[in-house]
């Protein structure tokens, strides 16, 4: 890892610009598949001030030496808790999702609390693994940034 002390803090906005610089990276947008392949600023501004102003959602962003390197929430789906998270691509492989996951989970007392990940995202399927998460079943969902559906795993945490 970096050596750097990885960090949760409440999302602000002077962090929109880091954050929408992650979500332009088309390679973050293909492995995470969710997520269109080329990033609107418009539909960025429209979603975040729809994230912020619910109450309801944990929404964090996780920091490094300082810097916004991704962000991390939680939010009821269809009466289901689930988990979400990015981070930048100049820092995957270091161990700081997995970290900030773990910082991220005694935040969200709701269990279980579900996630997905695309079936080809062994690096997203390991960082939930190793907090605890295990695979509950299967599914198919259309990924926005594939233009096609695509095998999903479900992870759930007790």
């Amino acid at each position: 890892m970096s050596g750097l002390a990885i960090a949760l803090r409440e999302v602000r906005d002077t962090d929109y610009e880091a954050l929408f610089a992650i979500e332009e990276e088309r390679e973050g947008n293909l492995m995470a598949a969710f997520t269109p392949i080329e990033a609107q600023r418009g539909a960025f501004d429209q979603r975040w001030t729809k994230i912020m102003a619910n109450d309801r959602w944990v929404k964090r962003v996780i920091v490094l030496g300082g810097a916004v390197v991704g962000s991390i929430a939680s939010f009821n789906r269809e009466e289901e808790w689930e988990i979400t998270y990015r981070i930048g691509r100049a820092w995957w492989g270091r161990g700081i999702t997995t970290s900030a996951v773990g910082l991220f989970l005694p935040l969200v007392p709701q269990r279980p609390l579900m996630a997905r990940a695309a079936m080809d995202n062994a690096p997203s399927i390991r960082v939930l693994e190793k907090n605890g998460f295990r695979h509950v079943g299967t599914g198919k969902y259309f990924a926005e940034s594939r233009g096609r559906e695509i095998d999903e795993v479900i992870l759930r945490l007790d």
